[in-house]
């Protein structure tokens, strides 16, 4: 196989053979031009890793050859040569993206040694390019499931304030996903090729948290051994994510409050006044207005982080996702330990949607994972699942036995869940009959009838 794809272009017909013959013999394909129209048809055929033009040239010159591949061929690499070679055209030619500059006679171990160079170069362009692509399809909006209304509310905030510069306060138990939000809130924007930054605040005690997000000078505390950049600077043009923001100290806040509103701050130890153009989303699994009445949060930080709120809600409260996720994780899964499995058995999804998901999408992927590792059958078994699943799918709170423990009839014992999924439903669905009965796949008239049997009339909000 070829090492790579070279064009050379040149005039010189004399140049053109000899280069070409010891390209061929160093193993590369090498295709030929004497003119700048070849050139431009051999580029609009096929692709090049390569492209050495001879700068001089009869008509259109290497310029303007080296100004289409930019436009049109990116992925090839140019390398200028020249017969007359000066500093001001090299620097030009350097200017305009060509890879590499030399002057005639070529000597081989030279261009050799560049080819071999712009080779690596594009390979890593290239990959470079894979990865970010793969990193917009892991972080798209198509990858946050979810059909319930409250999700759909979140998608369409997403949309509404990716590309601003607004400050986001994403709100939600732990599990339920604010750190992938936050990562779908920067794909979408216009910095998506600029840094993603994120601090964990719980994670570090506050003098190494200013540390960490503004930076130090060198003998500022012990063990700064050099200055270091912090995370506002390093995310400059790009996008901070601050997450468990509740946990930052009162000293902390006020600090915070200034670099949020001016965006301006100093590195610990130094006296220089550093700017950074940085969009800033926040999190918290607490309810940081109760935090502000109690006096554990600065009213006025609260409201600056406040611009745009995304709440999330629990696993429990979007009954009717489960069954997505569920299967968008197996699938997942499946796929990376080269498993075939084809869903879950009636009893295996019943049990996942009468579960409370304390550590919520986070505990189902956790769960997810297990099965695929551990289920031998074709599809997802009640036994397949994890223990606490089980037990709480056996307990006298699912409806399946008595207080006493004896076997209740099969009527009586499927009333306990059919109540418990009617209510969180309509929880779920702020008591919105038609939503709810839409989710549950029965007719409104159905549900009104199984709500009177089971107490349940007594919500609030659209009939």
């Amino acid at each position: 196989m070829a090492k790579g794809s070279i064009l050379v272009v040149d005039d010189d017909r004399i140049i053109l053979t000899s280069l070409c013959e010891f390209l061929r013999l160093e193993g590369y394909e090498v295709e030929t031009a004497e003119k700048f129209e070849s050139a431009i048809s051999w580029l609009d055929t096929k692709p090049f890793n390569v492209v050495i033009t001879d700068v001089n040239m009869p008509g259109v010159d290497g310029f303007e050859l080296l100004k289409v591949c930019k436009n049109r061929h990116a992925d090839a690499a140019v390398i200028m040569i020249t017969g007359y070679g000066t500093i001001e055209s090299a620097v030009d030619a350097i200017k305009l993206g060509a890879y590499d500059y030399l002057t005639k006679p070529i000597i081989d171990d030279e261009i050799k040694l560049v080819i071999e160079r712009a080779m690596k170069q594009q390979a890593l362009v290239g990959e470079n390019r894979n990865l970010r692509q793969q990193l917009n399809m892991r972080y798209s909006l198509d990858n946050v499931i979810g059909n319930d209304y409250k999700m759909l509310r979140v998608f369409d905030l997403i949309e509404a304030v990716a590309d601003s510069r607004a400050t986001v306060l994403i709100t939600g138990e732990s599990g339920t996903g604010k750190s992938m939000i936050a990562r779908t809130i920067h794909q979408r924007s216009s910095r998506n090729a600029r840094p993603f930054i994120e601090v964990a605040c719980g994670a570090l005690p506050e003098t190494l948290l200013e540390s960490e997000l503004f930076g130090h000078t060198k003998g500022s505390f012990t063990g700064a051994v050099a200055d270091r950049q912090g995370k506002f600077e390093i995310a400059n043009t790009g996008t901070i994510f601050l997450d468990e923001i509740s946990t930052a100290s009162p000293a902390f806040q006020v600090k915070l409050l200034r670099v949020l509103q001016t965006f301006e701050f100093e590195r610990v130890g130094g006296s220089e006044t550093i700017k950074s153009d940085v969009r800033v989303i926040l999190a918290t699994n607490r309810d940081l207005l109760q935090d502000v009445h109690d006096g554990k949060f600065r009213q006025d930080l609260y409201y600056r982080i406040n611009v745009v709120a995304i709440e999330l809600s629990s696993l429990r409260e979007r009954l009717s996702d489960i069954p997505l996720l569920a299967d968008h994780f197996l699938k997942m899964f499946c796929e990376r330990n080269g498993k075939k499995i084809l869903g879950f058995s009636n009893e295996a999804m019943q049990l996942m949607q009468t579960y409370d998901w304390p550590g919520n999408v986070r505990e189902l992927e956790n769960a997810m994972e297990r099965v695929t590792v551990l289920a031998r059958g074709r599809q997802v078994e009640a036994g397949d699942l994890p223990p606490t699943i089980i037990k709480h799918g056996e307990s006298p709170k699912a409806g399946l036995a008595g207080t006493d423990g004896r076997i209740r009839p099969l009527k009586d014992a499927l009333e306990v869940p059919e109540k418990e999924i009617i209510e969180r439903t309509l929880r779920a669905n702020n008591w919105n009959r038609q939503v709810t009965a839409d989710v549950l796949e029965i007719n409104r008239t159905t549900l009104y009838k199984k709500m009177k049997k089971f107490g349940l009339d007594f919500g609030e909000g659209p009939r």
